[in-house]
């Protein structure tokens, strides 16, 4: 790709994409298409990922026991329609009554289609009772007012094997030198330090930001909402960084999955793999078992000085206001942040819980959990949820690019700023109206 784009008729990835697009948006009109509602006492929830099929169901029972109401899970397994074809369906009368999505601008752009309904009494009232952390309000907010509940929260962390890091010595790093240290190590001994990958397009994104948001969470902040530039120098030494562990040789091939890659690391081939703690069913799934031989630890800072943070990831929870059964999905709603409720799903799902009442679902989930609450670290909205949803797709076509070919960083980053300044300019044209 190497930041130019492609027609789909020159490009099988891209090709795949839109079959994947199409078959998907067949589904999901057929599933909107026959929204005459659930029997009473249920309540469609809509995703587009078949790993929460059952999490869902789990809260879905226990609620059923607090309100009377379930949750049935409805699943689109095509991101690339999911987005679209749900707005496509807002502006009719044959809508889902409540959807997963995301939070941050994907959400602030579904407020302004009008088709959802506002959430703030709900976040109110599960604040009052202490079932949400108050820092998590700004990605569900648009124009002040609160769109959706956060369903779970992923930290995003590095995982490693335990007893690998044992055996040569090391412990999990605790400044950016340790990391480099560890890296070092690894290669020495013939193990791959790192992941990185392309495979399925979205985790293009993942170095970039760990990266920007260890030298300069400020300027990260500042890039992600328009306020930066991918041509200032922070961003180039992002890059760079990047640059020189390719040099290194410390990465994996770009088309390694998150599962071979989750199997790596249980196995000791590969040392270190960054991701959201949702990964920690694909650590399990290979024999692994959190918090003992296989734990995770937060990116150090690079800078010293700055203020510590790191990636958090968040779904939303949301209800249409069109849907057929909306007044039970709005109920269904008020009590999704129940803590037994909040237990059964998050526990199910195997990550960590927006609820702080709610014990973590396993070891290697409370001792991050632990962690950003002792160093009070600022949880930064990830990469994908943040600016406008076009230029985010269109930006990690263009790192994916990069990892492909590292030497052309300059021309993408020259590439990714033409692009965000036209998506801004129209993101904000679209504020005035």
């Amino acid at each position: 790709m190497h930041g130019r784009r492609h027609s789909t008729t020159s490009n099988p990835a891209l090709n795949r994409r839109a079959l994947l697009a199409a078959a998907g948006a067949a589904a999901l009109t057929a599933a909107c298409g026959t929204a005459a509602g659930r029997p009473p006492g249920e309540v469609a929830l809509h995703g587009d990922n078949p790993s929460w099929d059952e999490p869902i169901a789990a809260a879905g029972r226990r609620m059923k026991t607090l309100a009377g109401i379930e949750l049935v899970p409805l699943v689109i397994p095509s991101v690339e329609s999911f987005e679209q074809i749900v707005k496509s369906s807002l502006r009719t009368s044959k809508t889902p009554d409540m959807l997963k999505y995301w939070s941050g601008y994907r959400l602030q752009d579904l407020a302004r289609t009008g088709g959802i309904i506002e959430m703030t009494g709900p976040w109110k009232r599960a604040a009052a009772r202490g079932w949400v952390d108050p820092e998590l309000r700004g990605a569900f907010t648009y124009q002040g007012r609160v769109w959706a509940l956060p369903m779970n929260l992923t930290y995003w962390v590095f995982f490693y094997n335990t007893e690998v890091f044992a055996q040569h010595d090391l412990e999990a790093p605790k400044t950016w030198d340790d990391f480099l240290a560890v890296c070092k190590r690894f290669k020495s001994a013939g193990i791959t330090p790192l992941h990185a990958t392309t495979d399925g397009r979205w985790p293009a994104f993942i170095w970039f930001m760990e990266v920007l948001t260890r030298q300069d969470p400020r300027f990260y902040q500042d890039l992600m909402n328009g306020r930066g530039s991918y041509n200032d120098p922070r961003a180039v030494r992002a890059l760079r960084t990047i640059v020189s562990f390719f040099d290194n040789d410390w990465f994996t091939p770009m088309d390694m999955s998150h599962d071979d890659a989750a199997a790596a690391v249980v196995h000791g081939t590969l040392g270190m793999m960054p991701g959201g703690t949702f990964l920690t069913p694909n650590l399990q799934a290979a024999g692994g078992r959190p918090g003992a031989d296989v734990d995770a630890f937060v990116l150090p800072m690079a800078d010293p000085r700055a203020r510590p943070s790191m990636i958090f990831e968040s779904s939303a929870l949301v209800c249409t206001s069109k849907g057929p059964d909306r007044a039970e999905a709005v109920k269904a709603a008020d009590q999704w942040l129940h803590p037994r409720v909040s237990e059964a799903f998050t526990h199910t799902l195997q990550d960590g819980c927006p609820n702080p009442l709610v014990k973590p679902a396993n070891p290697m989930v409370e001792g991050i959990a632990r962690t950003v609450r002792e160093k009070r670290l600022w949880m930064l909205n990830r990469f994908w949820e943040q600016g406008p949803p076009e230029l985010v797709e269109s930006t990690v076509d263009d790192l994916a690019g990069f990892l492909l070919d590292p030497s052309s960083y300059r021309q993408v980053l020259r590439t990714m700023q033409e692009r965000a300044d036209e998506a801004w300019r129209v993101w904000r044209e679209a504020e005035k109206v």
